[in-house]
């Protein structure tokens, strides 16, 4: 690949930072261009397009997104329909109107069917309506993947199309009302820990199942996509590994520290029964293979957030 600018949209968040850490060591890389919120409004057709005029990349990562657990999806299913919307159609169509050469939109595997077949094929992810507490989120991402089709079958677009599964790792956002499922756990924890309470109440029944990627392998797979993948197909990151909700809990409970009691509250809902990926088409495609054990990058996390703790409880 010629040296390019690569713009990174949410650049400065969990996963973006990883990326723009990962595309700096790339020879392919002359410079990486990472815009805030303050300096483009990606729900603005006009901020974007005034970013792309200004910035003038070769290539896009489209990262940017409302994001967070069953508890905000429930609470902004309209917001979180409405936001990843626009940003995703404006980010691509003016990426493909300033002649952009290449757009990697990232997706979620919320736009999966509730009852997909275990593992998630990328061939099944039109098969039914997603899960309903986050169906809003996916259904507007997953909007995005018939919009690099289409663009890359009408003007001949290079759009590609990344469904990383679920991620974690040190510098999660652990903020209560917005964070994922680990950071959740992890703070939860740590709080009943140190105030001594007998017991922590999680969500649901502890029986889904859920797969997880390390926040540095999935910046490694978006790279690699980046730098060597180009068809119209989605494409599944993760590991290819699942664990049930109980003994995620039990997992983090232990590397916290805490011995109370857990404690399920089956009047919450569960989300959806399982997830896992089929992983074959990413190690075919572009050589992706996850590195991190995952009690190993548990334990990594739950290190940082104890280390970090006294300024993310403030915050």
């Amino acid at each position: 690949m010629e040296k390019q600018r690569v713009l990174v949209t949410g650049g400065h968040g969990f996963l973006g930072t990883h990326v723009c850490n990962r595309l700096r060591k790339c020879p392919w890389v002359r410079e990486v261009l990472t815009p805030g919120s303050s300096e483009c409004d990606l729900r603005k057709e006009e901020d974007v397009r005034r970013m792309y005029a200004v910035q003038k990349p070769d290539s896009v990562i489209h990262l940017a997104a409302v994001v967070g657990g069953i508890g905000a999806n429930r609470a902004h299913p309209g917001r979180f329909f409405y936001e990843n919307l626009l940003m995703g159609l404006h980010a691509m169509h003016q990426a493909y109107s300033h002649g952009v050469k290449k757009f990697v939109c990232i997706g979620t595997i919320c736009a999966y069917p509730k009852f997909t077949p275990v593992p998630f094929r990328e061939d099944d992810l039109w098969n039914g309506y997603p899960e309903e507490t986050n169906a809003p989120y996916g259904i507007a991402k997953k909007a995005l993947l018939v919009q690099a089709q289409a663009y890359r079958m009408e003007y001949g677009f290079n759009a590609i199309y990344l469904l990383p599964v679920n991620l974690y790792g040190p510098g999660d956002n652990f903020d209560p009302e917005t964070s994922h499922v680990i950071p959740a756990m992890i703070r939860k924890f740590a709080e009943a820990k140190e105030s001594g309470s007998p017991t922590v109440t999680l969500w649901g029944d502890g029986t889904p199942t859920r797969e997880f990627l390390y926040v540095e392998d999935a910046a490694e797979g978006i790279v690699l996509a980046t730098e060597k993948y180009d068809a119209p197909e989605p494409v599944n990151l993760g590991t290819g590994q699942e664990i049930s909700m109980k003994d995620l809990a039990a997992l983090i409970a232990r590397e916290v520290g805490y011995v109370g009691e857990i404690v399920w509250d089956t009047s919450k809902p569960n989300g959806q029964p399982r997830r896992c990926l089929d992983v074959r088409r990413a190690r075919e495609q572009f050589g992706f293979r996850a590195a991190m054990p995952f009690e190993e990058g548990i334990r990594k996390t739950v290190a940082w957030f104890l280390e970090h703790h006294t300024g993310v409880l403030q915050a």
